[in-house]
């Protein structure tokens, strides 16, 4: 029987189980008074004591046996020896009530007072300066005497106290029974884990968990547990450490199951590190680990959500090829893949399991499919999947509305374009965006009608929407297919009022439509006061030598070498050809 002395600076204090031996064993700690922990031990050999503190986590400290012959220590000592609740084993931020007095667990732990008069003991102990101990601080350590020994019963007890998220209370009881050499089950050592995550009680959840490593314990869920407490607390580098010390080892790695490798995927996937997760999954493939449905959704979807769609799709056909059926989130991202990879069809074949799967597609996957149609040219298809889409219950959206406009232009059917425009602006639920109006300014600029360009980029600028540089562009580009230098001048000193900058396109548009509108000084003057540019001098030269202005081809060419551009082959190749008869018409002259 173990007994707390209440006015002594004691460690622990034990009863020789050995009767004949009668002897009565106290270790006082030499230390600054506080009392670090009681320990409780059945053999009359300390330096066992000693062993079990450490395994513990208890600091091990100075101490000093005294032996006392019972007998004495009876004469001398009036000892009362009571079982009081105030002595009962109560944590920090438990209240009175805790579990482990419903356990009734404060029978374990008895009180042996000492009164100071009458025990000579104090005499030795006065020497030291020390404040009295309180019950409660002699078991900080959470070390307490078992007088329950049955291990089925006490991992019991850790188990519910876990459940009802008495952490501290669990913890005691888990460290008593190791102390004690009694071994808590698996169910019970997981569960008390998972409570002090929860609580974030990593290093004692480490030290609970080393510990289980060392009686055999671990499983691939206590694994788990550990792995993901440590990624989200000091970080995924420390984690993925952890995971290659587990796996180098041949006993553990054996106990490594699939549940731990998806735990590092998630992980990884968590934040948004492919290159990781792509490389648990290798390891998972090496060590003979078959992925389960949980793994390849894992892997699909953080390899599309980082952009590596091959590597979503090896990661799809694996999981096909062992027999696995995706989920609903998957077969989203893999269409997605597919998509931006530009296969189409494969897309369509994953939207179409999904329908004879009575899974029903949601407006994103019916969206990219409906752009990857149109990239590819696939009007028709395109515009089934729109209706499909609708037959769904889902209402098309901007991004649905403006990958069919550009599906139309790409099949250069610009007039359907711009007539989807009108029905889509007709439409009160539709907000229109800066994409939808660029995308039938290209079509108006593709066809040459610059009054609607004009008209679109009014409304466009009237909607408060911002209008960038490129949008300017195409209703510039629209003047030039028209040959409407006037209008394409107005808009140009427009956009310059509106504070927007003019790019490389915006000036060779221009200086296109000025030179084949005859408007030749304002031509040159654009070639003037804009950043000089090999590009632009190619453009003007080109554009005089083609409308007959060899004069003011031969001088922006001069200029242009003087200014070290050098010409393209096209430019070289018209002064080559023009410049014989411009000197014979002067010789002529």
């Amino acid at each position: 029987m173990v007994y707390v002395i209440k006015n002594l600076p004691t460690l622990a204090i034990s009863l020789d189980g050995n009767e004949k031996s009668n002897r009565f064993f106290c270790s006082r700690a030499l230390y600054s008074g506080k009392v670090k922990g009681c320990l409780s031990f059945t053999s009359s050999r300390l330096v066992n004591a000693f062993e079990k503190c450490s395994l513990c986590g208890i600091e091990q400290l100075k101490l000093s046996t005294v032996l006392f012959n019972f007998k004495e220590v009876n004469n001398l000592c009036n000892i009362a020896l009571n079982v009081a609740c105030e002595l009962e084993p109560m944590c920090d931020g438990e209240t009175e009530g805790s579990d482990i007095e419903n356990d009734n667990s404060a029978k374990d732990v008895y009180s042996l007072e000492l009164y100071g008069k009458d025990c000579l003991m104090n005499s030795y102990t006065e020497r030291y300066d020390t404040n009295q101990p309180s019950a409660k601080s002699s078991v900080e350590n959470g070390i307490l005497y078992l007088e329950e020994m049955d291990e089925k019963v006490l991992s019991e007890r850790i188990l519910k106290l876990s459940r009802r998220n008495k952490h501290k209370s669990a913890l005691v009881i888990y460290k008593s029974m190791i102390f004690s050499g009694l071994k808590p089950d698996l169910h019970a050592c997981n569960s008390l884990l998972s409570t002090l995550l929860r609580n974030g009680m990593l290093d004692n959840a480490l030290k609970v968990f080393n510990s289980m490593k060392a009686s055999e314990l671990t499983t691939g869920h206590t694994y788990s547990l550990i792995l993901k407490a440590v990624a989200d607390a000091r970080g995924y580098d420390t984690a993925i450490n952890m995971f290659r010390e587990l796996i180098s080892s041949r006993n553990l790695r054996e106990q490594i199951d699939i549940i731990v490798y998806n735990t590092m995927i998630s992980i990884f996937a968590k934040a948004n590190n492919w290159d990781q997760a792509q490389k648990i999954w290798k390891i998972l493939q090496y060590n003979g680990q078959v992925g389960t449905t949980v793994t390849y959704r894992l892997l699909i979807c953080t390899f599309v959500r980082c952009g590596q769609n091959e590597l979503a799709i090896d990661a799809y056909s694996e999981m096909i090829h062992n027999g696995l059926s995706p989920e609903s989130d998957t077969m989203h991202a893999i269409i997605g893949a597919y998509s931006r990879e530009g296969k189409y069809d494969s897309a369509l074949n994953i939207l179409q399991c999904m329908l004879d799967s009575e899974l029903k597609p949601n407006a994103r996957a019916c969206n990219i499919v409906i752009n990857s149609l149109g990239k590819a040219g696939k009007v028709k298809l395109a515009f089934e999947i729109y209706d499909l889409m609708k037959s769904l219950g889902h209402a098309p959206d901007v991004y649905t509305w403006n990958s069919l406009l550009n599906a139309l232009n790409r099949a250069n059917r610009y007039c359907d374009a711009i007539q989807l425009f009108e029905r889509i602006r007709n439409i009160q639920s539709v907000i229109l965006n800066e994409h939808i109006y660029n995308t039938v300014l290209t079509s108006c600029h593709r066809l040459g009608l610059w009054e609607k360009a004009v008209q679109v980029l009014w409304q466009m600028e009237a909607s408060e929407l911002p209008v960038s540089t490129a949008s300017y562009n195409q209703v510039i580009g629209a003047c030039e297919v028209a040959r409407r230098p006037k209008v394409a001048l107005q808009v140009y000193h427009h956009m310059v009022r509106q504070n927007h900058s003019p790019d490389i396109f915006t000036l060779l548009s221009l200086m296109r439509v000025c030179i084949w509108g005859s408007l030749y000084n304002e031509a040159v003057e654009i070639l003037k006061f804009s950043e000089p540019n090999g590009s632009l001098y190619n453009a003007a030269i080109q554009g005089m030598c083609l409308t007959g202005r060899f004069d003011l081809a031969k001088k922006l060419y001069t200029e242009m070498r003087e200014r070290r551009f050098q010409p393209d082959g096209k430019t070289r190749a018209m002064m080559l050809q023009n410049l014989p008869k411009d000197s014979r018409r002067n010789r002529k002259r």
